[in-house]
Formats: C-alpha cells, sequence, structure tokens
C-alpha cells in the first residue's frame, strides 16, 4: 500500500472516531442536558478510550461544545437547503414553511430527534462565545429569508425585517423548548404545517394569522 493511500486510511479512520465520538456525545447530551454527561458514558457509547478524546478534542467539555455546534451548523445547513430554491414568486407562506421546515420535521418524528433539537434550541438562542464560526451561516439563512421577504412586505425597513426573522427564529426554539413541543409528536408532518407555517408568516408579516 502506498504511502498516500495509508494517509488517506488514517485520516478517514480518524475522522470516523471525531464524528462518533460528536454523535455519542451529543445523544447523550439530548437525553439529559450536557452537566449529567460523563467522559466514561460517552467513549463506551463511541467504544473508543480516552486518549482518542484527548487527540480529538482535548476534554469532555470541548468534546460537548463540538457535539452541539455540529448540530447547530446542521440545522442551519438544513435551513439553507429549504431556503435556497425560493424565487421572486415564492409567497409569505413559501418562505415560513421552508425557514420553520427543519424544526417541523424534528417536530413530527418526537423521541431522540426532538431531544437534540431541543438541545440546538438552547444553544441557538444565544451560541456560546467561540462559535463565530456559524456566524456567516446564521446571517445567510437570515439573507435567504429576507430575499424573499423584501417581496412579500413592500416598504418595510430591512431592520425590521431582520427583527421579526429573529422573533420567527425565537418561536420556533420556544416550540422546541416548551411542553406544547411533544404535543405535535402525535400530529403528522402534514397537520403541523397546517398549524404552524401560517404562526411563522404572520410572525414575518407584521400581524397575527387570522383565527388567533
Amino acid at each position: 500500500m502506498k504511502r498516500a493511500e495509508r494517509t488517506d486510511l488514517r485520516r478517514e479512520a480518524g475522522q470516523r472516531t471525531r464524528d462518533g465520538l460528536q454523535t455519542a456525545a451529543l445523544e447523550l447530551i439530548a437525553q439529559r442536558g450536557q452537566e449529567g454527561v460523563t467522559l466514561r458514558e460517552i467513549m463506551d457509547r463511541a467504544g473508543v478510550n480516552v486518549a482518542a478524546v484527548s487527540y480529538h478534542f482535548g476534554s469532555l467539555k470541548a468534546l460537548c461544545d463540538s457535539a452541539i455546534e455540529h448540530a447547530l451548523e446542521q440545522y442551519l445547513d438544513a435551513q439553507l437547503l429549504a431556503l435556497g430554491p425560493l424565487g421572486s414568486t415564492s409567497t409569505l407562506q413559501d418562505v415560513a414553511a421552508a425557514f420553520a421546515r427543519p424544526m417541523m420535521r424534528a417536530l413530527a418524528a418526537g423521541g431522540h430527534e426532538l431531544a437534540v433539537m431541543r438541545t440546538v434550541a438552547r444553544v441557538g438562542i444565544d451560541p456560546p462565545q467561540g462559535w463565530e464560526r456559524l456566524t456567516g451561516k446564521f446571517d445567510r439563512c437570515r439573507r435567504e429569508a429576507l430575499r424573499v421577504l423584501t417581496a412579500n412586505v413592500p416598504g418595510v425597513p430591512e431592520q425590521e425585517l431582520v427583527f421579526r426573522t429573529r422573533c420567527a427564529a425565537g418561536l420556533l426554539n420556544w416550540l422546541a423548548l416548551a411542553p406544547i413541543g411533544t404535543e405535535f409528536a402525535a400530529m403528522s408532518a402534514e397537520q403541523i404545517e397546517r398549524q404552524l407555517v401560517p404562526v411563522v408568516a404572520g410572525a414575518f408579516r407584521g400581524d397575527a394569522p387570522v383565527g388567533c
């Protein structure tokens, strides 16, 4: 085997170990919160030793922070993927549905997915220092939403639209964290969308949806 191939295999094995540690940490954090997770539990679940944790992350806190950050980044990527295809003819309902889609999926799935989303929601409200690399994705999500909102609510200053977008994001985070979030697990994805999209659209529009 050539040296370059051996290097690639080692790199792939290292990435698998890193991914496995992050997944194990996030699963445990979602179950009981970061304060209730031990390094031994994470290592046992990932099937690695303490040397792997030290090599890839350095400490339990760094591993947990990295796992949550990775989950938040995946959420933002999913949001960007949903918002990206929207165009000039997209409606306020369209942008609300796209903006809320990752959270609606988690609310419909319940269980582990919702537990992970609750973890993401907590830090999404106020990302810790050191997560500046995600600032660009937060901004991109906001810009993608504004791109469609400006056409649907003309005459509203951009700063106000940014505020409404943040309010909509806060609403979604609250749904994941509040007891009402578990109620959605009994609904289908279509039922959740019918309930939630008008509320998010109302936040974007700046008034309450009809019937509220």
